[in-house]
């Protein structure tokens, strides 16, 4: 007779959600399409007039699309730990679905281009103010040069000390990554990772 316990022979699979956040054009997407594993979806819209006057274009003037609803990926970690990334929309006219994308997350990435800091100052305030969702700091290095140290971020931003900041490049997977593990591991060591959200 065969058992039907296959329980102790197929390891048990646990998904976690995370939120990629930060202002317009820091590179959410960038980050999201670079490690994940599947094709990442995005919801990617040629930018028209509309934007003239709203999205400020001047330290990115290559950028010809935005994200307007999220973008979406997913890694596996290892056999038992699968993450799911949501990239959410950097305009603060699209601010509205964050309280949505964020329902559930263990933790975020706050990406901060470093030649705008004022466009990092919302984001930042949103998860220092929603102090049940642990998040990290990730200073993207457009052309590989950083202009600030992250103290000086760390202090221009007012982000908590206890806050991990990790400089990184969006485009690489292997950096990427780093910053991802960063996450990981703060949110398991904060209180807050234990914390049902939304």
């Amino acid at each position: 007779m065969v058992s039907n316990d296959f329980s102790s022979d197929i390891p048990t699979k646990m998904s976690t959600k995370i939120v990629i956040a930060g202002g317009f054009g820091a590179g959410k997407t960038t980050l999201v399409g670079s490690v994940s594993e599947i094709p990442a979806v995005t919801t990617e819209a040629v930018m028209t007039e509309a934007s003239v006057g709203h999205d400020d274009t001047s330290a990115t003037p290559q950028k010809v699309t935005t994200t307007v609803a999220m973008d979406f990926g997913r890694i596996t970690v290892d056999q038992q730990l699968i993450m799911y990334m949501f990239g959410t929309p950097g305009q603060n006219r699209f601010w509205f679905m964050w309280d949505d994308l964020v329902r559930g997350a263990v933790g975020a990435v706050v990406i901060v281009d470093c030649r705008r800091l004022a466009d990092s100052f919302e984001a930042v305030d949103y998860f220092e103010t929603n102090r049940r969702i642990p998040y990290v700091v990730a200073l993207n290095r457009f052309d590989g040069q950083m202009d600030y140290t992250a103290e000086q971020i760390r202090e221009a931003l007012e982000v908590s000390t206890s806050v991990p900041i990790v400089e990184f490049d969006a485009r690489d997977r292997s950096s990427s990554g780093t910053v991802l593990k960063t996450l990981l591991r703060y949110a398991l060591s904060t209180n807050a990772a234990a914390a049902p959200v939304g």
